[in-house]
């Protein structure tokens, strides 16, 4: 039977407690915030092959399943970040890579 730290802390205390994983943390809940933004925007099926990706000071980074994904999702940029802005998010360029397989 495996024994157990007594003082082992929940991971969100832990995630808390430590700067450099409360940032990550932060921008990890900021990318998902600008995808439900975004969201309504992206036509018929699209939005199920779409995820959010890193958010830093350079951009934010959309993930497409497929070039075909990518290929739309870039043509929607300018919509998106016009939408982004409007929802007061801080205006930041929108990158857009393909998950590879």
């Amino acid at each position: 039977m495996p024994v157990y730290a007594r003082n082992v802390s929940p991971l969100a205390s832990a995630l808390r407690a430590s700067e450099p994983l409360s940032r990550l943390t932060e921008r990890l809940h900021e990318s998902r915030r600008r995808l439900d933004g975004i969201r309504s925007l992206l036509p018929g099926e699209l939005a199920a092959h779409v995820h959010s990706g890193p958010v830093d000071a350079d951009g934010w980074t959309l993930l497409a399943e497929s070039p075909a994904v990518a290929a739309k999702l870039r043509q929607l940029v300018p919509q998106l970040r016009a939408s982004l802005i409007e929802g007061k998010f801080t205006d930041l360029p929108i990158r857009v890579k393909v998950l590879p397989r």
